[in-house]
């Protein structure tokens, strides 16, 4: 009897735990892109930045370095593969990084199918990494969802970056 209490104790107790995960993510839908995402913890804040033609949203996990987001549209011709897109991608933007080396290439999926790649590289004599996740949402549209901090600090993340990613969807 005593186990059957303890097992029902538990399963109250996850069920509790899930219903305060899901209660905890914050909604967030971009008002100049086509995107909503949920950030999964408070520590997400939305920076809005202005550049020379327009005006985007990054996300910072409590410091730049704890985690930073960027979230960027790209338009490829209808017929490029999507690790072929992420290959040329490494080559022209982050093999030049100092210390750069790159990891391996991941299916992914979420709302929406796509890679994922790591990478690792130095700033300012810190140990820094990179995960992006390339989605993609039809033939001539990618997402690229870039996350980037100190690599201990990315890694104890991994889990909201992959929620982060697999709760991009695009607005109706």
């Amino acid at each position: 009897m005593k186990r059957f209490v303890i097992s029902i104790l538990a399963l109250s107790l996850s069920a509790a735990a899930a219903a305060l995960a899901v209660a905890a993510q914050e909604p967030f839908t971009s008002e100049t892109d086509d995107y909503a995402i949920e950030l999964p913890s408070q520590s997400w804040k939305a920076v809005t930045r202005s550049g020379a033609s327009q005006q985007y949203t990054e996300f910072v996990y409590g410091d730049r370095l704890n985690g930073y987001l960027r979230l960027r549209k790209e338009v490829v011709d209808g017929d490029v593969k999507l690790s072929d897109f992420a290959r040329g991608e490494q080559d022209a933007k982050l093999r030049f990084l100092p210390g750069f080396v790159g990891g391996k290439e991941e299916v992914f999926t979420g709302r929406l199918k796509g890679i994922v790649t790591n990478y690792e590289y130095t700033s300012g004599g810190k140990a820094m990494a990179g995960r992006l996740y390339y989605l993609q949402a039809d033939n001539r549209t990618i997402y690229a969802i870039h996350f980037t901090g100190l690599r201990d600090k990315l890694q104890l993340i991994q889990n909201q970056t992959d929620s982060i990613a697999r709760s991009f969807k695009l607005k109706q």
